[in-house]
């Protein structure tokens, strides 16, 4: 099996890194990454070349995802499976059906985790499974090479995926970016309960504003999510000014 992969940025970096210890791994980039992607043992390719693979997995921005589409769409083998792993379900999947030919088969994944935290390994880490439109036989075998890996599998629907994201993911890079905005850092005199506070802000500070905006962009659960978390602050600081 031969994987094309479409972006090397954080992410891509990272799936190439843990898919090139076992396959043939080609990776398209729209700037010269060459150098990089060949000290991860990949080999850099053309956007055609990638495609031609029977594994392609575009590694882009949620925002860049339908343009993807649109230029790889007529260049898929047909039985070629097409792996998205963005950070919401709903959107690529309805998209995923909608542009790619109805013999490229589909398969929606989610990796709960990110280059800084499967930085040294996959074991113990999630990845959410969505079958959109792959046989039985080769989703089973895809989930059975991810539990050997030592990944945590965990199976749903777009929908469901996305509304528990929202208040897990999605909130608590909301509330990392608010913690970063006022300074929130290390202090000499802290309590444990502070101390998980830094490691909110830790585990949000290297990802984008792009990423950030994107997820709160294409999840349609995450505003509602976000306006319940601010009236439920607004009450409490209410409550405090009738103490004074």
């Amino acid at each position: 099996m031969e994987i094309g992969i479409i972006g090397f940025g954080r992410f891509g970096k990272l799936l190439t890194k843990y898919l090139a210890q076992d396959l043939k791994v080609y990776v398209f980039n729209r700037s010269d990454k060459a150098k990089e992607i060949k000290e991860n043992n990949a080999i850099p390719a053309s956007l055609e070349e990638v495609c031609k693979k029977d594994v392609v997995i575009p590694c882009v921005p949620i925002s860049q995802f339908e343009g993807v589409l649109n230029k790889i769409k007529n260049l898929l083998l047909e039985n070629s499976l097409v792996v998205d792993v963005c950070s919401v379900k709903e959107y690529p999947v309805e998209l995923m059906k909608k542009k790619l030919p109805e013999k490229v088969q589909i398969l929606a994944t989610h990796p709960v985790f990110g280059p800084d935290s499967a930085a040294e390994s996959l074991k113990g880490a999630k990845i959410v499974l969505c079958k959109a439109r792959i046989p039985d036989d080769l989703y089973e075998k895809i989930k059975s090479i991810l539990k050997e890996k030592g990944l945590v599998v965990i199976e749903t629907t777009p929908e469901e995926h996305d509304k528990e994201i929202a208040k897990s993911l999605l909130l608590t890079h909301f509330i990392g970016r608010g913690l970063i905005d006022i300074g929130v850092a290390n202090l000499e005199i802290d309590t444990e309960g502070y101390k998980r506070l830094v490691y909110v802000l830790d585990t949000v500070k290297n990802d984008t504003n792009q990423l950030f905006e994107d997820m709160n962009k294409y999840n349609k659960y995450s505003k509602k999510i976000r306006e319940d978390f601010i009236k439920s602050l607004n009450k409490i600081e209410e409550r405090l000014k009738k103490w004074k």
